[in-house]
């Protein structure tokens, strides 16, 4: 029995689906989901184990013109995968005419590797602009197979991923077959607060926040997190906390449900909130949160 594995890395612009698209494929909340631009942060992979076969997927942050070094870094995670990819997948939605950094599509009309564009989100559009955009997408990238897809509502999904096992090369795994990311568990703590604060608070501020685990012990029956919310200012940091610690007690609630589903154990999490001045333009800071990877 031959046995494929390979690297399918998923780009595009913001809030075009590709973190609904990975959870899609892997069957697990891997990716964070919000109606917010510049949700995933990270490069973070989903396995997909079959017996002859492993999909490392990898889902990375929509593509931007930075404005500063988190920003540069976040970028630098979309550069790397091109750099080791078997298969891209270039998600678009519908309504969508092209990438935001001209330099990001060359790098994909040039790309010696198969390129699977999928038109997202033609759940909400009707048949003759689908297959308009379809046409438009066509004449830009003609090297790429378009397939019309819907990852919210798993229409086209499993064609996909048919597609991308018959593009793979065949290797043995990569990775342990039991193994479902490449991220630690504190990761996931992180992203699940992170996910909150998105949701919930307005304008800048969850853009000024970073989350970091500093306790993470498991015990039989239980998991004790201690997890640091860090802002960029003091004022800020009331946002967060919110009126006699209203927001920030619904930020720590809504966080331990996830995290109870999550890790199949009860949770007792507790969450405190830091000043870290200007943090996304420190170098220093940004390689301790995991995103300089020079």
């Amino acid at each position: 029995m031959t046995h494929k594995a390979g690297f399918v890395n998923i780009i595009g612009n913001p809030n075009v689906g590709k973190s609904t698209l990975m959870n899609a494929f892997v069957g697990e909340r891997l990716s964070i989901i919000t109606s917010k631009a510049q949700t995933t942060r990270h490069r973070i992979l989903g396995i997909v184990n079959g017996e002859d076969f492993q999909v490392i997927l990898s889902d990375t942050p929509g593509i931007i013109k930075p404005a500063h070094d988190l920003h540069s870094s976040m970028m630098d995670f979309v550069k790397s995968a091109f750099e080791d990819a078997d298969v891209l997948l270039y998600l678009v939605e519908v309504g969508e005419k092209e990438l935001k950094d001209e330099a990001f599509f060359k790098r994909i009309k040039h790309a010696e590797i198969p390129v699977l564009l999928l038109l997202n989100k033609i759940d909400k559009a009707n048949q003759q602009q689908v297959e308009e955009h379809m046409a438009h997408w066509k004449e830009k990238l003609p090297t790429a197979e378009i397939i019309p897809i819907s990852a919210l509502e798993n229409f086209g999904v499993r064609e996909v991923f048919d597609r991308i096992l018959e593009l793979l090369p065949v290797s043995p795994p990569f990775y342990p077959k039991d193994t479902l990311t490449d991220k630690p568990e504190r990761f996931f703590v992180n992203e699940i607060i992170r996910e909150k604060i998105l949701l919930y608070y307005k304008k800048e501020i969850p853009y000024s926040v970073e989350v970091d685990t500093e306790e993470f012990f498991e015990e039989e029956q239980i998991i004790r997190i201690r997890s640091i919310i860090m802002v960029e200012r003091e004022s800020q940091k009331g946002i967060i906390i919110g009126h006699k610690g209203a927001a920030l007690k619904r930020v720590g609630i809504e966080a331990r449900k996830d995290l109870e589903k999550f890790f199949g154990k009860q949770i007792h999490l507790e969450t405190v909130v830091k000043v870290n001045k200007n943090w996304r333009s420190n170098l220093r800071q940004l390689k301790r949160f995991g995103y300089n990877q020079k």
